[in-house]
């Protein structure tokens, strides 16, 4: 699991200014290509509330995190928004949604969680429901501040979401170097 970095109000105050100048917007600008606007979304990890932001002004959108301290964030900087404490594994909420979007949260979780976060978000989507996840690509994992950070590959994400969702895009970006991340884009099948 995710470990304690983002549990205390320190390492979540560091970590809102190392992300001050990160955000999903070209991964979004992807999204809005398959998900229509006003489309209920769940953010899952929705840290410092970046893309939530810029989410919020296209989509019904949910934000979720599993720090206490982001949720506090979160919610004092828009008090209007919808915020959950969701694992990103079991995802336990009410409700359905149209697409499920995170940027860079999914690899906290090791392969067995991963699997199961997928079986879960296709549980809790609508019908052909879309996922939008990005990843740090590589090989293998480490611990990186005590965080879990599992590597991954465009061949080893399509398997891991083929069973549940028709891949409709694998694409390599860079965030701070040539190709170091993926964005995944599914479809519920």
């Amino acid at each position: 699991m995710v470990g304690e970095y983002y549990k205390t109000k320190e390492s979540v105050q560091e970590y809102i200014k190392l992300a001050k100048d990160v955000d999903g917007s070209q991964l979004i600008e992807k999204l809005k290509q398959v998900l229509p606007e006003k489309s209920n979304l769940l953010e899952i990890g929705s840290g410092p509330g970046t893309d939530w932001k810029i989410l919020d002004s296209f989509y019904n959108v949910t934000g979720s995190d599993n720090s206490r301290e982001f949720l506090n964030h979160l919610i004092s900087k828009n008090p209007n928004g919808e915020f959950l404490e969701l694992d990103a594994t079991t995802l336990k909420v009410s409700k359905n949604f149209d697409g499920i979007y995170s940027n860079k949260v999914l690899h906290h979780l090791k392969d067995n969680e991963l699997a199961d976060s997928i079986k879960r978000q296709h549980d809790i989507l609508h019908p052909r429901g879309i996922v939008c996840h990005s990843f740090w690509k590589g090989d293998g994992s480490e611990t990186f501040k005590g965080l879990f950070v599992n590597y991954h590959k465009d061949s080893g994400l399509k398997q891991f979401f083929a069973p549940y969702f028709e891949v409709l895009s694998v694409i390599s970006y860079p965030e701070f170097e040539e190709n170091d991340s993926i964005l995944l884009i599914g479809r519920k099948k």
